[in-house]
């Protein structure tokens, strides 16, 4: 009986965290003003931020950013305007 709450409790727990691990981010450069929208950063020690926009496909490293998490929403709604 304990084994089957066990396994109950893993499976649940497997379903959250796949369904609930997506992040989405907007990222404006206060330098050039100019806003990127992705899905994953990388921060290095000294502050910059390396990440993929996924406007332009394109690898882009900050020294200085704006960082904000967004809605999936919000997300595919600047990456796919109509």
């Amino acid at each position: 009986m304990v084994r089957k709450w066990a396994l109950c409790f893993m499976a649940l727990f497997l379903m959250i965290a796949v369904s609930g691990c997506a992040s989405y981010y907007k990222i404006t450069d206060p330098a050039s003003g100019k806003v990127y929208y992705t899905e994953d950063i990388d921060k290095t020690g000294s502050g910059t931020i390396l990440f993929k926009d996924e406007v332009t496909k394109s690898q882009v490293t900050l020294p200085t950013s704006e960082v904000l998490e967004i809605t999936e929403e919000q997300y595919k709604a600047n990456i796919n305007p109509k």
